[in-house]
């Protein structure tokens, strides 16, 4: 439920609200607004009765929220959110288009240093590395774990970059999170609710695949979790779902990016990597990513795919993932001045 005050209710009239809400065994959420407060209502299960709140001073209009994610909903939030990953770095709303990219895995510091500073050179804001990996194999290289942090830590010291990294585990998060600018968690714990519940507990930028064969609600209600925690720094990567075609390792779904953002004020970004597992689509994938609206890309690079331990045929060359960005950044400029506000 959410209960949109009038412009000239007062300070007493919203905490009479609030504390209305409190007294049904609900929790209130203030949401300011330019021009008036709105108070939003979680941890209901079913429908609510208004009756109590109905009759109180200042309330404007009472509208029943029947998702079972609110906190992302628009109803609640009607702005786009903008998070602040650094200083100087932005995703979300009007921001630049972020660029995320790396190898799937750390697999040594001679590896992880040379890709970081081969980004670094090309305007890549921040690198991504898997130091734990969830593999479908347990014969499949595993990361190099607390060690692949530590490496991790180094290079975001000495080259200058953020650092994005999979946790796997809430054991995984406190050490993570005291190494790594964002963490991310992936397609397989999309619904592990005590990792998002952790990972909700830190002030870190949390990226929040899609699960393997989740709805758009589920991936929602997913994200949910962590926002009632209290990290609101949420970003969402659509990076294929599983279907009945094997031509490709994921069905790229790209219109889940602009469905998405109609009704949730999160930014959304895209894995054409994993969402293709092809290195010749991965290209395509990403400039129609732009197209459609997602906020960001986050791309698997290596400086050796042919030797990789991990995902080689999906991860670009330094050559490839050079000639993308020069695509990338003519298609922005593109949509920047040719199709602005149209």
């Amino acid at each position: 439920m959410l209960i949109v005050m009038h412009h000239s209710a007062t300070d007493k009239d919203v905490e009479k609200v609030k504390n209305t809400i409190r007294d049904m065994g609900l929790k209130p959420v203030a949401i300011p607004g330019a021009e008036r407060t709105a108070v939003g209502i979680i941890g209901n299960q079913s429908w609510i009765d208004d009756g109590p709140i109905r009759t109180l001073k200042g309330i404007l209009e009472i509208i029943h929220v029947t998702k079972p994610y609110k906190l992302v909903s628009r109803d609640f939030h009607p702005s786009d959110s903008v998070i602040r990953l650094s200083r100087d770095v932005k995703i979300g709303g009007r921001s630049p288009f972020l660029i995320i990219a790396g190898p799937c895995a750390i697999e040594s510091r001679e590896q992880i240093f040379k890709t970081a500073r081969f980004l670094k050179k090309l305007g890549v804001p921040v690198l991504r590395g898997g130091a734990y990996k969830p593999r479908t194999s347990p014969h499949s290289f595993q990361g190099l774990r607390e060690v692949g942090i530590e490496i991790l830590d180094e290079v975001r010291k000495e080259v200058g970059v953020l650092v994005a990294t999979e946790v796997m585990s809430p054991e995984q998060v406190e050490l993570t999170a005291s190494r790594a600018d964002i963490l991310q968690i992936g397609a397989r714990n999309m619904q592990n609710f005590d990792l998002l519940r952790e990972v909700g507990r830190t002030k870190k930028p949390v990226i929040l695949k899609r699960g393997l064969s989740a709805t758009v609600e589920e991936w929602l209600a997913s994200a949910e979790y962590i926002l009632l925690e209290g990290n609101p720094d949420v970003i969402l990567c659509e990076r294929g779902i599983r279907t009945f075609e094997t031509a490709t390792r994921n069905t790229s779904d790209l219109s889940v990016i602009p469905l998405v953002a109609e009704s949730c004020h999160l930014p959304v970004i895209f894995d054409p990597s994993h969402a293709t597992g092809k290195r010749s689509l991965v290209s395509p994938l990403s400039l129609a990513s732009v197209v459609v609206g997602a906020h960001g890309l986050m791309v698997e690079v290596h400086p050796d795919p042919e030797h990789a331990l991990s995902d080689g045929p999906q991860s670009l060359t330094f050559k490839g993932f050079e000639k993308l960005k020069q695509q990338m950044d003519a298609l922005l400029e593109f949509m920047k001045t040719k199709l602005a506000d149209r």
